[in-house]
């Protein structure tokens, strides 16, 4: 009886390792035929599954969303996991979270000279902003009370800063241990959200004062 192939998962698992393959050699050096051998296929089987090198980085990058997402989501199932705690299964912290960093910082010096992948950052960019708009309104019961571009500005700053965060965890590793990307996160949150609730508490109380102005006149 043949043996039942799941290829969802085998594309998977090459993305995984082109991730890997990546982060370790940069990305002129992670050719097919290297992700390949990692993998333990033989470059014929990788073809059977992509056609080119960025058929495969695209793969992973959907790939590495996607775990991001689950992470995000299963931690927000636990309750008690407050926004800090959410935020940081998006950082480098750990050995996996790591490798799929630096697969991005290597995606993005590549995405100025490439139109297509250009439009596929800017598709990842966006849905980050609508995953990370959910965390942020799952850990801030205020979040929907503020304005439009109050939330709007607070959520680009912190896809800003963990993006920037990244990169210099990336660049360098030893000045980075995760308590110390936890605490930078953590300050970061707590100026967003003072500036965000001080700026509406501040808007709320010249509109007042307009309409008190109105009144008199």
């Amino acid at each position: 009886m043949p043996k039942i192939v799941d290829h969802e998962r085998r594309r998977d698992e090459i993305a995984l390792v082109a991730c890997r393959v990546v982060a370790e050699h940069g990305f002129e050096q992670a050719t097919i035929v290297r992700i390949a051998r990692q993998a333990g296929y033989t470059t014929g089987m990788v073809a059977h599954y992509f056609d080119t090198k960025q058929e495969i980085v695209i793969a992973a990058l959907r790939l590495i969303l996607r775990r991001i997402e689950e992470r995000l989501t299963a931690a927000a199932g636990e309750g008690d996991r407050e926004l800090l705690a959410l935020l940081t299964e998006a950082l480098p912290v750990d050995a996996t979270r790591f490798t799929e960093c630096a697969f991005w910082a290597a995606f993005w010096g590549q995405v100025s000279a490439d139109g297509r992948l250009k439009r596929i950052n800017a598709w990842v960019h966006r849905e980050y902003l609508k995953l990370f708009e959910r965390c942020l309104a799952r850990g801030w019961p205020e979040w929907r009370q503020w304005p439009p571009q109050v939330r709007d500005r607070v959520l680009r700053s912190v896809v800003t800063f963990i993006n920037g965060l990244t990169a210099s965890v990336v660049a360098s590793p030893r000045d980075w241990p995760a308590a110390r990307q936890v605490g930078q996160l953590r300050l970061q949150l707590e100026m967003l959200h003072a500036w965000a609730a001080g700026g509406r508490a501040a808007g709320a109380e010249m509109r007042a004062a307009k309409r008190a102005a109105a009144a008199q006149a």
